[in-house]
């Protein structure tokens, strides 16, 4: 099985402040993973270090068979679509949604003296269309509303065709409508055998597509689960990572988790 991505004991701190603590993930092609935890957990920094974004403190990261640190970065960020708020606050107020997209080709933001060929603008439209945004290609961004951004942001993201794919908590802020026309889509693109492969990082359960198939559970930067979605999406292992007792279901390829009485529970408290 070809190896996507490998943090090897990774750690990270600024000044006296540990965000990951001798972290090891292996994810593999074909897989698509869910990064949980709660606020603070570091899963946005393994996300952007996974992403060649960030380096860590300590520790081997390898990310498309090419080592951080002794590869030109710039050879690695076109193979690796992103999708995150810190992406999305760059963009200007008049940029029309085709050239935000469009753009991704060359890594920019916004058209400017580049030169694209019809297929580019195919693609672009293409992916607009598949995330059911066809109608946005010539709106301003500005007019765009939270769930509309969200799926521009990842026809972005594809545009390139990367071979992985990240998308930073891509459901926040979206109302019940449009997270769940979010989720449908990024489950028809799982669906698709020429898909990348996808790490994506929420809070809530409730925001994991049907088909995404491996789960890495943080809290205070180490990791308290990581493996198949059934075996970490357990009751015992998500109240280790959120630090309260919690039941956890599912229906229809859909997880839930509900909180029960009972004291907070410590992650030192759970053998992963």
């Amino acid at each position: 099985m070809t190896r996507v991505l490998l943090l090897d004991d990774v750690s990270l701190h600024r000044g006296s402040t540990q965000i990951l603590d001798h972290l090891s993930w292996r994810v593999d092609e074909g897989q698509h993973w869910v990064v949980l935890g709660p606020n603070g957990a570091g899963k946005t920094t393994a996300a952007r270090i996974a992403g060649a974004r960030l380096f860590p403190s300590s520790g081997a990261v390898e990310v498309l068979g090419r080592r951080l640190g002794r590869v030109d970065i710039s050879e690695l960020h076109p193979r690796i679509g992103l999708s995150s708020s810190a992406m999305a606050s760059t963009f200007q107020a008049g940029d029309r949604v085709l050239d935000i997209v469009l753009s991704a080709s060359y890594g920019r933001i916004g058209v400017w003296r580049e030169e694209y060929e019809d297929k580019d603008t195919e693609r672009a439209t293409a992916l607009l269309t598949a995330l059911g945004s066809g109608a946005l290609i010539e709106r301003p961004w500005a007019s765009l509303s939270s769930g509309e951004r969200k799926r521009v942001e990842i026809a972005r993201a594809l545009m390139p065709d990367p071979e992985l794919l990240i998308l930073d908590e891509p459901a926040s802020g979206l109302d019940v409508a449009g997270r769940e026309q979010l989720l449908g889509a990024l489950s028809q693109i799982v669906a698709t055998p020429s898909s990348p492969t996808m790490i994506m990082v929420t809070h809530h359960l409730e925001e994991i597509p049907v088909g995404f198939t491996h789960a890495l559970a943080l809290r205070d930067g180490r990791a308290v689960g990581a493996g198949a979605l059934d075996e970490v999406l357990t009751s015992s292992t998500m109240s280790a990572a959120f630090g309260l007792p919690l039941e956890i279901a599912r229906d229809r390829g859909r997880f839930t988790a509900r909180g029960l009485s009972g004291p907070a529970v410590r992650s030192g408290d759970h053998q992963s």
